[in-house]
């Protein structure tokens, strides 16, 4: 009986938003493209109660937007918002960098150097939801180490508006490799146990990503007036095993820290199980 152990819990409406939202944030459903609550919950096999659940939370995200009586549609990209976003996200990375690196033991820089380098292999196989799960695993050691619930709640709540970029950019071998550059850098000043080099490096990571949103070519394609329908019929949008992108594509969220009381990221490793609506 030793063998028999707890059965993890999933709620649907998390599954629900952890499939959606990794769908908008790879380009599934592009930005502009109507979404239908009774469609998704068709293809995702839930009803509709636990969708509705899931498009009212990205909405609050900046995901989705929706007019009363009218339309729900997927948000465009918004350089603005994109930049502030960042800016939010940045500000948090770079405190929980400089409280937790004090903090850090071996096994969490050797849990960073591990992630790093799964972040190569991914980029180097073009398999960026792996990427960016692994660069997630990689931040989330220090938002984890640095003990601050606000913290990750806020990397939480502004990473999607963020994730559909992080998902270009990773798609292209030269800002891989850049970013993995930059992991060692952050990776060699947690070894050392310098705050403040690894705070700057940070801000350095999050820069480029504020960047990133005034480049014209970087928004995928899609209108927010005409732009196709969701394709929920697509393979590609399932419900179907744990998200690895989310934290987080959503670290729940770099959705990157998690409220989660347990440290992980909360929905995005969301598995199969028994569920409950």
């Amino acid at each position: 009986m030793e063998t028999l152990r707890p059965v993890r819990r999933t709620l649907l409406r998390d599954t629900a938003y952890v499939a959606i939202r990794d769908a908008i944030v790879r380009g599934d459903i592009p930005p502009g493209a109507p979404v239908r609550d009774a469609d998704l919950a068709e293809r995702l096999g839930l009803s509709r109660a636990p969708v509705r659940d899931a498009l009212s939370r990205l909405s609050g995200e900046g995901l989705v937007e929706s007019k009363p009586q009218s339309y729900t549609r997927v948000t465009r990209l918004v350089p603005r918002d994109v930049r502030d976003a960042a800016a939010v996200v940045q500000a948090m990375q770079e405190l929980a960098a400089r409280t937790a690196v004090p903090l850090l033991t071996d096994p969490d820089i050797t849990a960073m150097r591990e992630a790093n380098d799964r972040f190569r292999d991914a980029t180097r196989r073009g398999d960026v939801a792996d990427a960016l799960h692994a660069d997630d695993r990689l931040h989330d050691v220090l938002v984890n180490a640095c003990g601050n619930r606000a913290v990750a709640a806020t990397i939480e709540r502004y990473t999607p508006l963020i994730r559909r970029l992080e998902w270009r950019r990773f798609g292209t071998a030269s800002a891989a490799h850049g970013s993995a550059e930059l992991h060692d850098r952050l990776i060699e000043a947690c070894a050392g146990r310098d705050a403040d080099a690894a705070a700057r490096v940070t801000a350095e990571i999050w820069r480029a990503l504020e960047e990133l949103a005034d480049d014209p070519a970087a928004e995928p394609s899609g209108d927010s007036r005409t732009g196709p329908a969701a394709d929920t019929s697509d393979e590609r949008f399932q419900a179907a095993g744990p998200s690895t992108a989310g934290g987080t594509p959503g670290r729940t969220g770099r959705g990157r820290g998690s409220a989660s009381p347990s440290g992980g990221r909360t929905p995005a490793d969301v598995q199969a199980g028994p569920s409950t609506d």
